[in-house]
């Protein structure tokens, strides 16, 4: 699994992706994303030989009766990434930035979804919608998605919960809703549009993307600190490193916390990892939920 910066070197974004998901995807049987196109249509008495993992037993324990769930085929997954492209996603470097992180990862997932047979594609925000791209299937879009990606860079403040609620109106279809920040923003307007997503039935991701150093304080001495959003100073010290620390902790837990409130896939990216690492995590993860 190849590093995040190392990737960033590469100019080629779809190598990047190929690379990524066939490091997510080593050992793994099949990707979890196959089933969107499965939705409810009726139940039907149980039969023998049907597919024990389809009985209602919440039916089951209200009537007495064995029930099973019957499903019609609709459209294809569709799942809309949405990409924060704030000042604050260039925080990072020399190494590599949250942003080019990010970009990689979206690379990847469009990639494995488009892929399957599936369509994919892309919101880029900052304080506004600067990019919008519609998910659709095949290799050419794919490459479009891809360039679009390879354009962004980050400037700006940022205004998640807008980018979110207009990618999710959008959508046509129930889809896949990923979303890609380091969420410094807004927190419960951000929450509740992502609450809002999965409500409505869209199956929602949260990759959390954050360097260590948004993690841990790596600092010492007197430090002026500069918002990259706000241009807002404060002057710290060394001193405030364990507070710093057990915030930041907070800071992850709670948005974990409220992902899983709501049926919300949560995934803490860190810079420091390969992307194919994070990828493969969120997959195996999702293996075992729908296991």
């Amino acid at each position: 699994m190849l590093d995040a910066a190392l990737l960033s070197s590469i100019r080629d974004l779809e190598f990047v992706a190929r690379v990524t998901v066939d490091g997510a995807l080593a050992g793994l049987h099949r990707s979890p994303f196959h089933g969107y196109s499965a939705e409810f249509s009726q139940y039907r008495h149980y039969r023998p030989g049907d597919d024990l993992k389809y009985v209602d037993w919440k039916l089951f324990a209200r009537t007495d009766r064995v029930y099973t769930k019957q499903f019609r085929e609709t459209t294809n997954l569709r799942m809309q990434l949405v990409l924060d492209a704030s000042a604050s996603m260039a925080f990072g470097e020399p190494r590599v930035s949250k942003m080019e992180y990010a970009r990689q990862l979206a690379a990847a997932l469009a990639h494995l979804v488009v892929s399957q047979g599936d369509a994919a594609g892309l919101t880029v925000y900052d304080a506004a919608l600067r990019t919008y791209v519609g998910p659709r299937p095949g290799r050419s879009h794919l490459r479009h998605l891809l360039t679009a990606l390879s354009r962004v860079d980050a400037a700006g403040r940022t205004r998640s919960a807008q980018a979110i609620r207009a990618a999710v109106d959008l959508l046509e279809n129930r889809g896949a809703v990923v979303c890609l920040s380091d969420l410094y923003d807004d927190e419960g307007a951000v929450d509740a549009e992502l609450h809002r997503a999965a409500r409505i039935g869209h199956d929602v991701t949260v990759f959390h993307v954050l360097a260590p150093e948004d993690l841990e304080w790596r600092w010492g001495g007197d430090v002026e600190v500069e918002d990259s959003e706000t241009g807002q100073r404060v002057l710290t010290s060394a001193a405030a490193a364990g507070a710093y620390a057990g915030r930041a902790a907070a800071f992850v837990q709670q948005w974990r916390e409220r992902c899983l409130a709501y049926g919300a896939d949560y995934v803490l990216a860190r810079t420091d990892q390969p992307p194919a690492q994070t990828l493969r995590a969120f997959l195996l993860q999702r293996q075992d939920v729908s296991r």
